[in-house]
């Protein structure tokens, strides 16, 4: 809500938010606290005027923003000055004795020489006050007997003035740099003032300096955004520093982003356009085009094709996006992104692949985040009010996907707060993971082996541990030969990527877990209607609530002869039988269906500060336990993570042979029923294809070859050589295998690198 009026200003008010709006019309000069004289007398009079804020806003070609923090600084100086003339009333020679006002007749001249320096510049005030106190001391020790009373009433004065301007959280910010500064120079000020600069037709607000004695310790670029990673002083977390193209236009390119996007806004899309968002974005994105190529010819400016897509895409951010959101989602290195309650009053914050825990130059807007709630709302179909504070969707874009939470009051008791968890553009892979050590070859090829064998697996770990990617890339090792049905309340899963790489998917969207639409069929209906779909893998995004019995019914009944698949949270193979048993209320027989358990974990090296993903464990769940399968010796681990070695290695379990899941997959098979040397050799094969793939990837450097589009094509090779060769001779040699499929890769590379000429 704004308070218009006819001054050169707004008072606008939102929440607990005061904005002091000042419309900067001075065409010579860029308005700045820090730089500017006026600007700030100008400034601390408005404050006077209207009242503390929370933040001042000048409006110009950019808004320049100061936020809450320096705003509070300008609050103080106001107060200081309205306690000065009104209260002290410093500036009215009665505050002297009557006798003393002939006696010290400088007076009124330099005390309105400091009080008037105050508004624009009170560093000079505090310092010409000191000096002159200094100066009214020295007299006062010379001076003749009938002076020094007055004299001393004189200083006094000055002396309570000084300190009340060196009480300034202002000046003591700078106090240790005083000594020898020159009055009426203003560089002391650019430490304690430090505008958000931001196009004016942006809410967002972003730094566009990185503050005073920040070390850089990375730097990278990610499409046409320049990103810098600072290490701050007496700070833990690290500054991600981005510049995305909003702020790197010129003034022409401004104007007409701004009059594009006045116009766009009228156009709303409606609820029924965002059943297919993707569609709807690419429709406003060539309506975008239309009208800056439209705009741009009215006002004779010539535009390139690529200069009009790139404000394009920015309008349609601005519009029908998620503004800077998307822009942060666009680096590969971002996991979870964090906009916290009230919004505004702190930077958006994130996690780094590779840096950990960062805040951002980004402050968001709380008109913003009310506009992202709505459309998330509309993608969703899902309600977001006081009875649903929680909403739980997705946010797609064409690079871009992530996992969206929103809540709000009364569960959120300061407004609205995101959290995204940005997954791949593409589906993690088996030696995408051995790439990045979440886990060794071996592992890689016991989980091919299993997923051959059609076991049913559950993926578990902590919040972030990367569960679902993990079960990605389980996904990517199905054959394409096989249906695969997806369950899930919130669409994580790369379906519409895999559909394009060949796969015969299903995706059903079900009921949330925490608070979902009546209309939506709950997860436990979602799995007894994948049973009448045909035979089928059946992949479940995560087990969190009652579909937990559903699934276990489904396995114990044998309707599945095709992988099962899916994540619940939990630290260890015991912990994912308490979960399931005792939380989810699955009968202990009903919990032996499941086959493997693998643990994902979040691992700290001993600073705490930094932390690494690994799979800790494969244990498979015997059948031959009654009660208690941890006493029992239900469990048995085949591979547990070595600390020292920094990986999984296999069990004496594993290794001779001893588990029960293995031997039960070789006994479908002619040449591995009881023969573990030949299951064992199976399984070190597939560690070799998969080694293979990597070796030759980083001896090339074509990253495409860890990538689901060509592991699929991989697995598919493997596959056909091992079925040609037993054709031909037989049970085949794994050399002969590695042989043939060596040879196949190295035809594939060579086949990249034309086409990559």
């Amino acid at each position: 809500m704004a308070e218009e009026s006819e001054k050169d200003y707004v008072i606008e008010r939102e929440g607990t938010e005061v904005n002091l709006i000042i419309k900067w019309k001075d065409p010579t000069s860029y308005p700045s606290l820090e730089n500017n004289p006026v600007a700030m007398e100008n400034t601390v009079n408005k404050i006077i005027e209207a009242g503390s804020v929370t933040s001042v806003i000048f409006e110009a070609e950019r808004n320049y923003i100061y936020p809450l923090a320096q705003a509070q600084l300008l609050n103080e100086l106001a107060a200081l000055f309205i306690k000065l003339v009104k209260e002290k009333r410093v500036l009215s020679i009665d505050v002297l004795s009557e006798k003393c006002r002939k006696v010290v007749p400088e007076y009124l001249v330099k005390i309105r020489e400091i009080v008037g320096m105050l508004k624009s510049d009170p560093i000079g005030a505090y310092l010409t006050g000191l000096r002159h106190f200094r100066t009214v001391r020295s007299r006062l020790k010379m001076a003749k007997e009938g002076q020094k009373k007055c004299l001393a009433e004189y200083a006094a004065i000055i002396e309570g003035i000084v300190n009340d301007i060196g009480n300034l959280k202002m000046i003591k910010l700078v106090k240790d740099k005083l000594p020898g500064y020159k009055v009426g120079d203003r560089e002391l000020y650019t430490v304690i003032f430090e505008p958000i600069i931001k196009p004016n037709f942006m809410y967002t607000r972003l730094i566009s300096e990185p503050p005073m004695r920040a070390e850089i310790i990375d730097s990278y670029r990610v499409g046409e955004n320049d990103i810098a990673i600072y290490e701050l002083p007496n700070k833990i977390r690290y500054l991600y520093h981005i510049i995305p193209p909003e702020y790197k236009l010129d003034e022409v390119d401004y104007a007409l982003l701004d009059e594009a996007r006045q116009i766009m806004v009228k156009f709303k899309p409606r609820r029924e356009e965002f059943i297919n968002p993707q569609r709807m974005r690419e429709v406003f994105f060539n309506i975008g085009k239309d009208l800056i190529e439209e705009l741009a010819r009215n006002k004779d400016i010539k535009m390139s094709y690529k200069k009009v897509e790139k404000l394009a895409k920015i309008l349609m951010r601005l519009t029908v996006g998620f503004g800077l959101i998307e822009v942060l989602l666009e680096d590969e290195k971002v996991e979870d992104i964090y906009v916290n309650a009230p919004v505004g009053a702190s930077p958006i914050i994130f996690k780094h692949a590779i840096h950990g825990e960062c805040e951002t130059n980004i402050y968001p807007n709380l008109k913003e985040a009310r506009a992202w709630a709505s459309r998330f709302r509309m993608l969703s179909g899902r309600p977001l009010d006081e009875a649903n504070p929680v909403l739980d969707t997705e946010l797609e874009t064409k690079k871009v996907r992530a996992r969206v939470a929103v809540i709000q009051e009364p569960l959120s008791p300061k407004g609205l707060a995101f959290a995204f968890r940005r997954h791949r553009e593409r589906p993690w892979t088996l030696p995408l993971f051995m790439k990045v050590k979440m886990f060794p070859a071996l592992a890689a090829g016991l989980l091919s082996f299993l997923v051959d064998g059609a076991r049913t697996m559950l993926v578990a770990g902590t919040r972030g541990s990367g569960k679902t990617s993990v079960l990605q890339s389980l996904l990517i090792e199905i054959m394409r030969r096989y249906r695969i049905i997806t369950i899930e309340d919130t669409l994580e899963l790369p379906v519409n990527y895999m559909r394009n790489i060949g796969y015969n998917v299903v995706s059903m969207k079900v009921r949330s877990a925490i608070v979902g639409s009546r209309s939506e069929l709950s997860a436990a209906d979602g799995i007894r209607t994948s049973l009448r779909l045909g035979d089928s893998s059946l992949i479940v995004g995560e087990i969190r609530s009652e579909e937990a019995k559903a699934l276990y019914e489904a396995m114990r009944i044998g309707a599945l002869a095709n992988v099962v698949a899916g994540t619940i949270h939990g630290e260890s193979a015991y912990g994912v039988f308490d979960r399931v048993v005792n939380d989810l209320g699955v009968p202990r027989t009903s919990f032996k269906a499941s086959d493997i358990i693998m643990i994902a974990n979040k691992l700290r090296d001993p600073s705490g500060l930094r932390e690494v993903r690994r799979l800790t464990e494969i244990t498979e769940i015997r059948k031959d336990w009654e009660e208690d399968p941890l006493r029992e010796h239900g469990f048995v681990t085949l591979m547990t993570y070595d600390s020292k070695k920094g990986e999984l290695v296999p069990t004496r379990s594993l290794l001779d042979g001893e588990s029960e899941v293995l031997k039960s997959v070789a006994g479908r098979v002619k040449e591995w029923a009881g023969n573990w040397d030949a299951v064992w050799d199976n399984i070190n094969l597939r560690a070799r294809v998969k080694k293979m793939i990597v070796d030759y990837a980083e001896k090339t450097g074509i990253d495409e070859l860890y990538e689901a589009d060509f592991v699929v094509e991989a697995n598919d090779a493997f596959h056909k050589i091992f079925s040609k060769l037993t054709s031909e001779v037989g049970y085949p040699e794994s050399s002969d295998v590695l042989r043939l499929y060596e040879d196949w890769l190295k035809q594939r590379i060579r086949e990249f690198r034309k086409e990559m000429s």
